[in-house]
Order: structure tokens, then sequence, then C-alpha cells
């Protein structure tokens, strides 16, 4: 059991550690968001598609069946998530945004409850409730009166997060993973119709190429298979962890320096996070020796 949930941390953080050039690569880049939009589901649809078919070849079709409808509620709840968090950036304050998403393990957590009768240990809901915390100082900075649409889009792009981490986790005898072209393709069409099929530049089509084909396809697979094996709670919990990084690489190379709040806030949340994992590795450590 606790092998388990060391192998789903891991995957989970390997995962994080994959998306968090997002931030920086978005920024650079000089695009519509409705036309990123579009580019970013077409390039990740085919992404998704040769990685899972590199990973089943001949069963990817099987695959795809074994998921059922939930696999369909991921894929469309993926496909949401990205669409609200895009939306919510374009009509309201960034802080807005993010601190509404940064409310998705705790969002998680009380789906599992409600729907699965799961719960959490008492010390993950303290871990939970730090790094929200400290999230939401980093996200404070900017935070400024909101556009009621770009509120309820981001409420909905961290509920469809929440919820398509916790369907996952229902079946973790199925890879929803593969579900994702599926998800990024509708993303890419619903883009189009509002008028995101435009032609990039050969600056931003490099980076956004580079998001899309290397750091994002790997980030988000890897963070589709976490539920697999720890809670949904967890790998959500694990994603605020991608604010702290994602703004150090951004101040790194754009010397957009932090207000001393998101400061606070990425070491809380950086150290709520390196703690609950050297306590994990600890319980699995002490386990180890109790079997041999």
């Amino acid at each position: 059991m606790q092998t388990t949930r060391i192998k789903g941390l891991t995957i989970a953080a390997l995962g994080v550690l994959f998306i968090v050039p997002d931030a920086l690569l978005v920024k650079i880049t000089s695009v519509e968001p409705v036309v990123f939009l579009f580019w970013r589901g077409l390039l990740l649809a085919i992404s998704f598609l040769v990685i899972s078919w590199g990973r089943y070849r001949s069963r990817l079709t099987t695959e795809i069946r074994r998921c059922g409808w939930k696999g369909l509620f991921c894929a469309g709840a993926f496909a949401v998530s990205t669409l609200g968090f895009v939306v919510g950036m374009k009509n309201t304050a960034a802080g807005n945004v993010l601190v509404i998403l940064n409310t998705a393990p705790v969002i998680a957590a009380l789906i599992a409850w409600l729907v699965w009768k799961e719960t959490l240990p008492w010390r993950t809901w303290v871990v939970i409730l730090v790094c929200v915390t400290g999230a939401t100082f980093m996200a404070i900075g900017e935070w400024g009166k909101g556009d009621p649409l770009g509120l309820m889009m981001a409420g909905i792009a961290a509920t469809a997060l929440a919820a398509n981490l916790n369907v996952a986790r229902s079946r973790p005898d199925c890879d929803m993973s593969v579900m994702l072209m599926f998800g990024a393709l509708a993303l890419a069409i619903v883009a189009a119709f509002m008028g995101g099929a435009a032609l990039l530049s050969a600056r931003d089509g490099f980076f956004i190429g580079l998001l899309c084909l290397v750091f994002l396809p790997t980030a988000c697979i890897l963070i589709q298979i976490g539920p697999r094996y720890i809670p949904a709670a967890e790998v959500s919990l694990m994603l605020l962890l991608e604010t702290v990084l994602g703004s150090f690489l951004v101040w790194l190379f754009l010397g957009e320096v932090p207000p001393d709040l998101s400061l606070i806030g990425g070491v809380i949340v950086f150290s709520a996070l390196a703690t609950h994992g050297w306590i994990e590795v600890k319980r699995y450590r002490r386990a180890r020796v109790a079997v041999d």
C-alpha cells in the first residue's frame, strides 16, 4: 500500500515538473488567447495520440473502450478545465483566477468524500489547507475586481479538474490518459469556432510547439495517471507546486520580480509539500523494515 502511494506521489510530482514551463512559454508568446487555445488543443491531441499509440499499439482501441463513459467524462472535464482557465484569465484579474483554482484540492477531497466515501487522513487535510493558504498568498498580489464571467469560468475550471481526477481515481484499473486526446481535440474545435484557427509566426510557433509537443503532453499524462495510485485531492495538491516553480521561471527568464506576499506564499507551499513528501518516505521506509 505504501509502495503504491510513493509511486503515485512520484508520478504526480514528475508531471508537475514537466508542466512548470507552461506559464513562462505562455507569457513569451504574442498570440490571442483563442488562437493559443486552438493550437494548444490541436497539438496536444496529436501528441496524446502519438504517445498513447507508442504505449499500447494494437491494444489502444481496447484500452479506450475499457475506459467507458467515465473515460469520456475525463476527456470532457479536461477540455472544460482548460477552457475555463483561459476564459477566466481573459475576463478577470489573474489573481482572482489563481485564488479560485487553488481550491481544487479541497473540491477534489469533498467530491471524493461525498460521491465515493473516500476519506483523507488528517495530516493530508493539514497539508491541503496550508498549501491552499500559501498559494492564496501568492495570488493576492494580483487580486482585482473580477468580472462575473471570469470568476464563474475559474470556478468551473477548478471543479472540472477536481472531478476529472476523482473519476479517474474511481477506475484505477483503466488508464484514463488515453482519453485526453479526445478532450484536446474538442478544445481545438471549440476554439476554431471562436475564430482561433489562425496561422502563427515562426517565433510563436516554436514556443507553442515546444510547450504542446514536449512539456504539456508528458505532464498531462503523468498527472492523469496519478489518481490510479493516490487520492485525487493529493494529485491536485501537487499541482500547487507548479504555481511556485512556474513563478520562479518567469522571474528567472523575464525578470518579473514577485511581491513579498508571493515569496512568503511560495515558501509555505514548497515547505508543506516537501514535509509531506518526507513524511511519506519515512512511513514507506518503516513499512519496509517491518516487512523485512
